[in-house]
């Protein structure tokens, strides 16, 4: 069944590439686009498109395929072209002609316009909820190690004293950057593009107000154009939200992988979170991590994906969008899974508490030696050259107390400031008015 057809067969061929893979991404649209429709029937109700005594019955069937959707019984047959088809399909086979009303007002164009953004945001508050499980998992580790003193690298050489309080931490304040940038996105996306139809308007009496409301948006898009190219820009500040929260985890990976290292043995993880090798009978290898590298990598890669697709596009809707599912639908997954197996993992890292017992590290303290003799009265420069003098000779034998105070250094990281930094950033989040909008749609 295609909405649009009208009488002429498409060759299978030209069926199956336009197709694609695009049932199985529509399978996971499916509740939303059940959804929308609900929104969408009653806004038809309300300005006389339907009698409510069909709404009624429209309601109930919508909120029936609804619960298929989630139990896992829902399923799109064969010669359906899309989820919207299917569920209009199911609401004719029960109701007869009255399933055929539910889209007028609307195209297959608006249609996915809000399974998406209804999508995303789903997504979107979900992977808040995981940021927020690693961020206080990392706030934890930060207080629990904040006196034990580990190397700080630049340009992967020996530099300054840094601390496992501050490693974590600064990992934790990332997460509030991310954060901020996951909630932009999620406000760009809470927007109805409901009633922009293909990108055009219609000449229906349509009530886009109580659509947004019925649905939780926050906002209209309403301008119908403006709404129709929403198609790809929210595709690419999705991606730009992952690609950053995908940098964050990147490092943190690559710290890991560098630290569990025999070189360095700064931290070490249960054998039962490693793996080993088939000949060296030794090896504990970090595959957790440096997985959560690779996929952070491809994270990382998307917004050139999205833009690439979608460059050089006139306004109006293009089957070229289509192929941004392939991208965004598994970049979501691989962002759920990091996150989760990140803060599962973290719950059992082992610290070294010694790391700086070894001599290799003396140099670390140079700056504090060079702080000393400046607190004392000496000039910078001078007490950088003697210091220096003394490295030169190998009579450098540094005190190794490190007395930092100052905001955000190794003795006051602001911990309760930035998980304060945290919440503000949650409280913006309108979580439980989405929640609320769901249910009543569902009642």
């Amino acid at each position: 069944m295609k909405l649009w057809q009208k009488g002429t067969d498409v060759l299978k061929d030209i069926e199956q590439f336009t197709v694609g893979r695009d049932l199985i991404f529509d399978l996971e649209l499916a509740p939303f686009d059940v959804l929308g429709s609900l929104a969408h029937i009653r806004m038809l109700a309300k300005v006389g498109l339907l009698d409510p005594k069909e709404e009624v019955q429209l309601r109930s069937a919508l909120q029936h395929i609804y619960s298929t959707t989630i139990d896992g019984g829902f399923v799109i047959e064969a010669g359906m072209e899309d989820v919207h088809s299917q569920i209009e399909f199911m609401l004719t086979q029960r109701l007869g002609d009255m399933g055929k009303k539910i889209h007028s007002g609307r195209s297959r164009n608006d249609q996915v316009l809000v399974d998406l953004r209804l999508y995303f945001r789903h997504h979107l508050t979900a992977l808040g909820e995981e940021i927020q499980a690693l961020f206080n998992q990392l706030q934890h580790l930060s207080d629990r190690y904040k006196d034990v003193l580990l190397p700080g690298y630049t340009h992967m050489q020996v530099a300054m004293p840094s601390s496992f309080g501050l490693w974590f931490g600064a990992y934790a304040e990332n997460l509030t950057d991310d954060m901020q940038q996951i909630l932009c996105t999620y406000n760009i996306i809470n927007q109805n593009p409901l009633g922009s139809a293909a990108g055009y308007g219609s000449s229906f009496p349509l009530d886009r107000v109580q659509t947004t409301q019925l649905l939780g948006f926050a906002d209209l898009s309403y301008n119908v154009v403006h709404a129709q190219m929403g198609r790809g820009r929210t595709e690419l500040f999705l991606s730009f939200a992952l690609a950053g929260l995908g940098q964050t985890l990147n490092k943190l990976a690559t710290d890991i992988v560098l630290y569990l290292n025999q070189n360095f043995g700064f931290i070490r993880f249960p054998d039962e979170l490693t793996t080993g090798s088939s000949i060296m009978p030794h090896k504990k290898n970090p595959d957790v991590f440096e997985l959560i590298r690779a996929k952070t990598n491809q994270l990382l890669a998307l917004p050139a994906q999205i833009t690439t697709l979608t460059t050089n596009l006139p306004s109006g809707y293009h089957r070229d969008f289509q192929l941004l599912k392939e991208y965004l639908f598994p970049a979501l997954q691989e962002a759920h899974d990091v996150l989760s197996i990140a803060c599962f993992a973290l719950q059992h890292i082992h610290i070294n508490p010694d790391i700086l017992e070894d001599d290799k590290y003396q140099y670390l303290f140079s700056v504090e030696a060079v702080n000393r003799e400046v607190l004392q009265g000496i000039p910078f420069r001078d007490a950088y050259r003697k210091i220096g003098q003394q490295i030169e000779a190998g009579a450098f034998n540094p005190d190794k107390e490190v007395n930092h105070s100052h905001q955000g250094s190794i003795g006051n990281l602001c911990n309760p400031e930035i998980k304060q930094k945290m919440e503000r950033i949650l409280h913006q989040f309108d979580f439980e008015k989405v929640r609320e909008a769901e249910r009543k749609l569902l009642e």
